[in-house]
């Protein structure tokens, strides 16, 4: 699977500036490749899918004098620490999609965000996420870009 394979849209963002009531903000990742790789890579090796907190989700910015800064968000098998996928992505995109999930997350105390997995336009999987991390190019964990529920040490 190449990272060409996936298109991401983030809605339900735009009410942290319209001033608007919570919604709770969504990320669908849609594929349009071979449908068995995608499917063998979420697999729990049971005949099921990685459940979500099988998952994690991440973002991992590229050179910073990149413009616009632009990064690549991946899914990993939380259990193996193997990436199930990964996909290029707008940096200012995933940050505005993050400033919503925590303030989702402040407002409501619920799940701070959706993530919607499809295969060339149909829904497969949909998980309930509170954490997101993002990492600069160095890798370092950028706390204050991310979304780390309360109680959680990292």
């Amino acid at each position: 699977m190449r990272r060409e394979d996936f298109e991401l849209d983030a809605s339900q963002i735009g009410w942290v500036d319209s001033g608007a009531d919570p919604a709770q903000p969504t990320v669908t990742i849609d594929f349009h490749g071979e449908a068995t790789q995608l499917r063998e890579r979420l697999s729990d090796g049971a005949g099921g899918f990685l459940d979500a907190d099988e998952t994690d989700v991440a973002f991992r910015l590229r050179e910073s004098d990149e413009e616009p800064p632009s990064g690549v968000v991946a899914v990993t098998d939380r259990l193996t620490g193997d990436f199930v996928f990964e996909l290029n992505v707008d940096a200012d995109d995933v940050f505005r999609f993050v400033e919503a999930a925590r303030e989702y997350g402040k407002r409501t105390g619920d799940t701070h965000y959706r993530v919607v997995i499809r295969e060339d336009g149909e829904e497969l999987l949909t998980y309930e996420k509170d954490t997101f991390l993002v990492y600069n190019e160095e890798g370092d964990l950028l706390r204050s870009k991310s979304v780390i529920p309360s109680g959680v040490e990292l």
